[in-house]
């Protein structure tokens, strides 16, 4: 692809939590391009640096976490078609609550966070949390505001929008808060949306809605989606490329068919061996699980983190030194001796 179709290019990224146990490197030399219109898919057990990576962007990790080396570049495009010039800024560069990263956060890059209840505000209305971020952004009065998150509720599919603008969270379900959180992201039309796992807490029926709507909107806006995700169902559903993530690298990256159909890392290959599949019979046996757990942060193991649970690891290799990132296929890269030639 041409350097004006990438959005976000994240280079050698670490993010490390300096704390009196130790030092976590939640972020260890991640590197990856999210292009105009991709979505592109995070995946990984809970603990292996994907909500960090997604914070690291938006310039908001929690103390005493900080970017201590790398590089996160915006190309935004400045004159209307998307035909006028390219600014490359960069992210790492800014003062996270500085006015440049200030006015990018919310409106050229929006979050959608895993659990609305802990992001919206209990004593504010819907309208008036989706209002602040719209008169912030764009520079209107709240009425123009109030209109405009009106119109943002009714596209998140939000029934009664008129109405429901007025409500508070504890008075919606699950499924309608989670509706009004990315109907707020999506209100100044981000280039960029990160939807940081935003179906963990719901049923798989509200979860199918919210998919719907998550591809119907990217389609009429044109953005492009970082799906932050444990679930390899929703990936194949919604991306079209994956990373995947363990202990704060990127193990593996490639297309969505590649993936599936010929994973290279063992870690990939027993993610995908631990998802149940529908019409095949398994009498008197388990579902396959990845042995072990994910290593203690403060003493992540030497060579490659993941040889421990690793059924295929090469005993004084493996062990030993850090994987090399190889390029196996065109487009499809992993971290891992056994492609080392």
């Amino acid at each position: 692809m041409k350097q004006d179709q990438c959005l976000i290019d994240v280079r050698d990224l670490r993010t490390y939590f300096f704390l009196d146990e130790g030092t976590v490197r939640a972020v260890d030399g991640v590197e990856f391009k999210i292009w105009h219109g991709q979505t592109l898919g995070v995946v990984g057990e809970s603990g292996c640096g994907k909500s960090i990576t997604a914070r690291s962007i938006l310039r908001i990790v929690p103390k005493p976490g900080r970017i201590v080396s790398g590089e996160i570049i915006l190309y935004r495009r400045v004159g209307g078609n998307g035909n006028g010039q390219i600014d490359e800024i960069m992210l790492t560069e800014l003062d996270p609550a500085g006015p440049v990263m200030r006015s990018i956060r919310g409106d050229e890059i929006a979050l959608v966070p895993q659990e609305p209840m802990a992001s919206l505000s209990p004593v504010h209305t819907i309208g008036n949390q989706i209002g602040e971020a719209i008169m912030l952004h764009q520079g209107v009065d709240k009425h123009v505001a109030r209109a405009k998150a009106v119109e943002m509720l009714d596209l998140a599919g939000f029934p009664k929008p008129n109405e429901r603008v007025d409500s508070y969270p504890h008075q919606l379900s699950g499924g309608l808060r989670q509706r009004a959180v990315i109907a707020m992201a999506l209100s100044c039309h981000p280039s960029l949306l990160i939807a940081d796992e935003p179906t963990t807490a719901l049923d798989v029926t509200t979860e199918a809605q919210i998919l719907r709507l998550m591809r119907s909107l990217q389609g009429e806006l044109g953005m492009a989606i970082m799906y932050i995700t444990h679930n390899l169902g929703v990936v194949a559903q919604m991306c079209e490329d994956v990373i995947v993530m363990y202990m704060g690298k990127v193990v593996e990256e490639g297309s969505v068919d590649a993936l599936f159909h010929s994973p290279l890392h063992p870690y990939t290959k027993a993610l995908l061996r631990s998802i149940p599949k529908l019409g095949q019979k398994r009498r008197g046996q388990r579902l396959e699980s990845i042995r072990g757990s994910v290593p203690d942060p403060y003493t992540i193991p030497k060579g490659c983190s993941f040889h421990p649970r690793c059924t295929q690891r090469i005993r004084g290799v493996c062990d030993q030194a850090p994987p090399p990132w190889l390029e196996v296929e065109p487009g499809h890269k992993v971290r891992c001796v056994l492609y080392g030639g």
